[in-house]
C-alpha cells in the first residue's frame, strides 16, 4: 500500500490463486490492521461508511469473498464454496498483502470465515469485533431456520431449494435482512439491498448462494473448535450486536462471555445489518476498544 492520504479509500483487486479478490483499503502504512469480513448477502459495501471512521489511525482492509461483490464468482463446479475454503483464500489474500497481524471485524458469514482463519493462525489475531454472527448453536434463531434453510440442510432437493429461491434469495428476502428489527426504516438506504440483489441476480450466482447456504450447516460442527480457540487464546473481544436481528439471537451475543469472560457486550436497538442504523455508535465503540487494546501494541 502506498497512499499518502489516509482518509482516501482505495478500490483494488488482488489475484489469489487465479481468483480476482476485490478489496477496499484505507489508512496509514504501518498502522495496526483491521480486516473487515462481510456478511450475507452483502459485500465490502457494508463497510463503506465505517472505513472512513477508522482510517485516520488504522490500516483498514475489506475484501469481497468469492461469489460476492466484485470478486471472482467461478461456477459451483469450479470452486468449493465452503467456509473452510473461504478461510483458505482469505489466508492467502492476507499473506499476499504481507499482513502479519490484524484485528477482525466479523459479521454473519464473514464471522464463520474469520473464526476458521483465527483457528488456523491464532498468533495473527490482535482483537475481534463481533457483530451478529454465530459461534454457538443457541445463536441461530429457530424461526429463521423454518423459512426453508433447515429443510434444505436435511434434504438438498429441488423442492427445498425452490423455497429459498422464492424468498431468501429474492429482493424481498434481501430487503428483510436490512429492515427487520430496525427502529426507523427511513434511516436505511435502499441502495444496500438493491446493490446486493443485483449481484445475486447475475447468471449462476443463485447456484453459488445455494451452495454456500447448504455448506453453512458444517459450521455447527466447527463451533466446538471455535469455542476452544476462545478459551485458549482469550482474544480481546468487542461484541456490538443488533438485538432485534431475526437471524441471530441475543443469547448468541451473550454466550461469548462464557468462553471469554473479558468480552465486552453491547446490545443495540437495531437489526441484522447494525451498521446501517448504528454506524456512529459502533464506530465509537470500536475506536475506544481498539485504542485501548491494539493501538500501541
Amino acid at each position: 500500500m502506498s497512499n499518502t492520504n489516509s482518509s482516501t479509500v482505495f478500490y483494488r483487486t488482488l489475484n489469489v490463486e487465479g481468483l480476482e479478490i476485490f478489496y477496499r483499503e484505507a489508512g496509514p502504512e504501518g498502522a495496526p490492521t483491521i480486516l473487515l469480513l462481510h456478511g450475507f448477502p452483502s459485500s465490502s459495501h457494508m463497510f463503506r461508511n465505517l472505513i472512513p471512521l477508522l482510517a485516520g489511525e488504522y490500516h483498514v482492509v475489506a475484501p469481497d469473498l468469492p461469489g460476492y461483490g466484485e470478486s471472482s464468482a467461478p461456477p459451483v463446479n469450479g470452486f468449493e464454496y465452503s467456509f473452510e475454503q473461504f478461510a483458505t483464500v482469505t489466508d492467502k489474500f492476507v499473506e499476499k498483502l504481507n499482513l502479519s497481524s490484524y484485528a477482525l471485524y466479523l459479521s454473519d458469514i464473514g464471522a464463520s470465515v474469520g473464526f476458521h482463519l483465527a483457528v488456523m493462525h491464532p498468533e495473527r489475531v490482535t482483537a475481534m469485533i463481533v457483530q451478529n454472527a454465530d459461534a454457538y448453536v443457541e445463536a441461530i434463531n429457530k424461526e429463521f431456520l423454518k423459512t426453508g434453510l433447515l429443510d434444505y440442510w436435511g434434504d438438498r432437493n429441488e423442492k427445498n431449494a425452490r423455497v429459498l429461491l422464492n424468498w431468501l434469495l429474492t429482493i424481498e428476502g434481501t430487503k428483510w435482512h436490512y429492515l427487520h428489527g430496525v427502529r426507523d426504516p427511513s434511516k436505511i438506504s435502499p441502495d444496500s439491498w438493491v446493490i446486493d440483489q443485483a449481484y445475486q441476480d447475475r447468471p449462476g450466482n443463485k447456484d453459488i448462494q445455494l451452495e454456500i447456504l447448504y455448506n453453512a450447516k458444517r459450521n455447527l460442527d466447527a463451533y466446538a473448535h471455535w469455542q476452544e480457540y476462545f478459551r485458549r487464546q482469550q482474544p480481546p473481544m468487542l461484541v456490538a450486536w443488533g438485538k432485534n436481528d431475526g437471524i441471530f439471537t441475543v443469547a448468541g451475543a451473550e454466550l461469548f462471555k462464557r468462553d471469554i469472560p473479558s468480552a465486552e457486550i453491547h446490545l443495540l436497538d437495531t437489526g441484522h445489518f447494525a451498521l446501517e442504523e448504528e454506524l456512529d455508535r459502533i464506530g465509537s465503540l470500536m475506536q475506544e476498544f481498539l485504542d485501548r487494546t491494539i493501538k500501541n501494541k
